[in-house]
């Protein structure tokens, strides 16, 4: 049996495997979190800055408006770089108190703008490194500034910081068996925003094979089929109809995608991420070869016609 998927990548692209943890403090919808941006906009500085963590508020996991400060906590370092964060231990602070360690010297960082960051994760018992991105440079992607995915506090601390900003998260798991492994402090440090897309942007690709099934466009975005008369064969089919102008997405990256699923026998759709209201992530080496094959090399921002015989 063959499908048909039309998919669009989104203006990001996870290199590795992150920390879980993040995700979860900025209070994403997203269960996986996401890395190396698209467009740059951050500043470099070759400036310094050691602060202790001023008070702020932010939201907690439960979406509220506010809640404790964090106070103990500093951070050394140039700015834009891996910062030293230190605090006495063992630390204890209230889950989802923030603050911020090192103001920011970039691009400033605006309604709707994805925002990139790295991120330390350091254990509130004995203060030492348990995960960095620094280290390998995978920096994640998944933080969409709007209030409706960040929730109205943590809006309020993302939104009108500037790149090289460092701040500090508070975060107990209460999934762990002890309170002291279960408990970290979590230094993220935003290192570029780019405009987060909703649909595909770039360029219609002309002289697209005319056997190919049609595809048109809700306003919205959404695709929708028309067979065309299309006969499938056992060969993979993949034809870009937009490209993006993002980044190459390579076989080993997972990527952030709305798709829409059609069986090509008969157009009827079988799947659409459209309709469930949010994008999906998944890693290339995890999908089927077809998927692998279509969508490694194409660019961030592009939608894309995959016809796979199953």
């Amino acid at each position: 049996m063959s499908s048909i998927r039309v998919a669009y990548m989104h203006q990001h692209i996870k290199i590795t495997p992150l920390i879980k943890l993040f995700a979860a403090v900025c209070s994403l919808t997203l269960a996986v979190s996401l890395a190396a941006c698209g467009s740059s906009s951050s500043a470099s500085s070759s400036g310094s800055s050691s602060t202790s963590a001023s008070p702020t508020t932010s939201s907690s996991a439960t979406g509220s408006d506010s809640t404790a400060t964090l106070t103990g906590v500093t951070a050394k370092g140039t700015l834009g770089k891996k910062p030293t964060i230190s605090f006495k231990t063992p630390f204890k602070a209230t889950d989802g108190a923030a603050a911020i360690l090192q103001e920011g010297d970039g691009a400033t960082i605006k309604e709707g703008d994805r925002v990139c960051y790295q991120g330390i994760a350091l254990s509130a018992e004995t203060g030492k490194e348990v995960q960095s991105t620094w280290d390998a440079n995978t920096p994640q992607c998944d933080v969409v500034v709007n209030s409706t995915s960040l929730g109205a506090a943590r809006y309020k601390l993302f939104a009108g910081q500037k790149i090289n900003t460092t701040i500090a998260i508070a975060s107990t798991d209460t999934s762990q068996t002890t309170s002291s492994s279960g408990s970290y402090i979590m230094a993220l440090t935003f290192v570029s925003r780019s405009k987060a897309l909703t649909r595909a942007e770039g360029d219609k690709v002309k002289d697209i094979p005319s056997n190919l099934p049609k595809v048109t466009l809700a306003s919205n975005g959404k695709p929708s089929i028309d067979l065309n008369g299309y006969k499938p064969g056992k060969t993979l089919v993949v034809q870009t109809l937009i490209k993006g102008k993002g980044e190459t997405v390579k076989d080993t990256n997972t990527v952030s995608a709305n798709y829409t699923g059609w069986l090509a026998s008969n157009a009827k759709q079988f799947d659409s991420s459209w309709d469930r209201g949010s994008a999906s992530d998944f890693s290339l080496s995890r999908v089927i070869t077809g998927w692998k094959k279509g969508l490694a090399g194409q660019t961030v921002g592009s939608q894309v016609l995959l016809i796979v015989s199953s």
